[in-house]
């Protein structure tokens, strides 16, 4: 029988094992080609904007579209060696999706710390 674990419990043991990025990091491995994935729902995209370049996956699409040996992945998704960035609205799916993506091999996925609001919040480019 497995352990049962709250969902504070997980966040705090997958947390261990990322490389948490703060928005001013993330801004700056955009610049150094790391890919930032916006996982959003629409409905928080629209009324907040959306962060320029960023690929925009819906969460449940997420692991199809980012796995470089998919059917179904992105053209952004060339390599396991890709620097993926994940970004949710506050910080905490991001963390539970960037494990999902690292699971599937791509090991430097990691996801910003706060999410759209911190990057938002840290005054970083917004449009729409």
């Amino acid at each position: 029988m497995s352990e049962q674990v709250g969902i504070d419990e997980l966040l705090e043991r997958v947390r261990e094992d990322l490389d948490r990025v703060e928005p001013k990091e993330a801004f700056d491995a955009a610049a150094d080609g790391a890919l930032l994935v916006d996982i959003r729902y629409a409905a928080l995209r629209e009324r907040d904007g959306l962060i320029p370049g960023a690929l925009v996956v819906e969460r449940n699409e997420l692991e199809w579209r980012l796995d470089p040996q998919g059917s179904h992945r992105a053209p952004e998704a060339v390599s396991h060696d890709l620097r993926v960035v994940v970004i949710c609205n506050e910080g905490y799916a991001s963390s539970l999706a960037a494990v999902s993506l690292r699971q599937l091999g791509l090991h430097r996925a990691t996801d910003l710390i706060g999410g759209f609001q911190a990057w938002k919040s840290a005054g970083l480019p917004v449009e729409g």
